[in-house]
């Protein structure tokens, strides 16, 4: 078996570091992949980021807000390259290529997110690197696919796959998604894909090659506003955050302390107990207020008689009274807050007086998995290898 774990004992209590010993060879940069390699460093893989010498490395490093005062490791960059070593090669040189195969020739998983053709070019795809290690997983992520040459970016693809025409307000213009979430999710979808091939190794000896596109990971993430319409024949359309298939869900109401108070009421029962503590019992009990069917029918003039109701009441009041219901709602709060709930808490990283966050949130019993304490995102080359 090539994974191994370190034992740790504390307190009497062996601790498992999940990917001791694991290599991990980081050809990718951005977001999708560079995440990728950040889950891994996390479980306490070693991972070696490989970047570009001639074009000053992962594209993110400068990739800065206005007035951003960091060095070459931006905010951006921060946000998924924690606990890793930099590299930077010129892999058009035959010094720079041979560096990486050096690297590669007992290495247990290669991360790549080259254009279509400019991994076999520069010599790095799978059908070259498994000659020299044939228990390598290779897993790669690409916009459309191996077989189409487009460049793959997250804001167009958002726009191809159909998010940016559902989010918004009705009426209102497309709007692309705060977070580069086809990224992110392109990167859980690759570190699935390569759990399994890891299993696999496991019990064959055998490498192999794992592949995910952001098209289809967007595509595959549209969940049930695709089923609407395959199902149904709803084609889905722009309604604010309001969920098309329940209300009152994703609904936002103005509170008398003039908070944003969002409901997320996903049952009858749910419903008839936030109406009997908004004083008005009789709201649940109208036919067409009485199913989910009948709310979603009549959402709009559902709205506008709970936002009377709602706004004369304080949140300080109405929120820990919804809590102790089970009524599921919150406040709408700003980034900086959330990043101060408890929950955050676990999930802040800190060093060389960078912060950021864990990429990786699962909380084990009866599996003892130690958290590594992970070093400060590399600065280019921090760790150049001499062969």
């Amino acid at each position: 078996m090539l994974i191994t774990y370190l034992r740790i004992t504390i307190n009497d209590q062996r601790i498992t570091v999940m990917f001791k010993d694991l290599k991990i060879i980081e050809l990718a940069s951005v977001l999708a992949g560079p995440s990728v390699g950040q889950f891994f460093a996390e479980l306490g893989a070693e991972v070696i980021k490989i970047e570009n010498l001639k074009t000053g490395g992962d594209v993110t490093r400068s990739w800065k807000s206005a007035g951003e005062k960091t060095d070459d490791r931006s905010a951006y960059f921060c946000s998924v390259n924690w606990g890793k070593k930099s590299v930077a090669v010129d892999l058009t040189s035959q010094e720079g290529k041979a560096k990486v195969l050096h690297l590669v020739s007992d290495a247990d998983v290669v991360i790549a997110s080259y254009k279509p053709g400019d991994a076999e070019k520069l010599g790095v795809a799978y059908e070259q690197l498994k000659t020299k290690n044939e228990r390598l997983i290779y897993g790669q992520i690409t916009g459309y696919g191996s077989d189409d040459p487009r460049v793959g970016y997250d804001a167009v693809i958002q726009a191809e796959s159909g998010f940016m025409f559902m989010n918004g307000e009705p009426g209102g213009r497309s709007l692309k998604m705060p977070v580069a979430m086809v990224d992110v999710l392109a990167g859980h979808q690759l570190k699935e894909g390569l759990l399994i091939a890891l299993l696999h190794r496991e019990r064959t000896g055998l490498g192999g090659f794992v592949e995910v596109s952001l098209i289809q990971t967007a595509l595959a993430s549209l969940a049930n506003q695709a089923s609407n319409y395959l199902v149904a024949g709803k084609k889905p359309a722009k309604q604010g955050s309001a969920h098309p298939n329940i209300a009152p869900y994703g609904d936002v109401f103005a509170t008398a302390d003039n908070k944003e108070l969002l409901l997320a009421i996903g049952n009858d029962k749910q419903f008839r107990d936030f109406c009997e503590l908004l004083g008005d019992v009789q709201l649940s009990a109208r036919a067409s207020f009485a199913t989910n069917e009948a709310r979603v029918t009549n959402r709009l003039v559902l709205h506008e008689l709970l936002g009377a109701l709602i706004q004369i009441k304080n949140s300080a009041e109405l929120l820990p009274a919804l809590h102790a219901k089970k009524i599921p709602a919150g406040l709408i709060q700003r980034v900086e807050k959330a990043l101060e709930l408890p929950q955050a808490r676990r999930l802040i990283l800190e060093e060389e007086g960078l912060r950021g966050l864990r990429t990786f949130v699962a909380e084990f019993k009866d599996i003892p998995v130690f958290e590594v304490r992970l070093k400060a995102p590399p600065k280019l080359n921090d760790d150049g290898i001499i062969i």
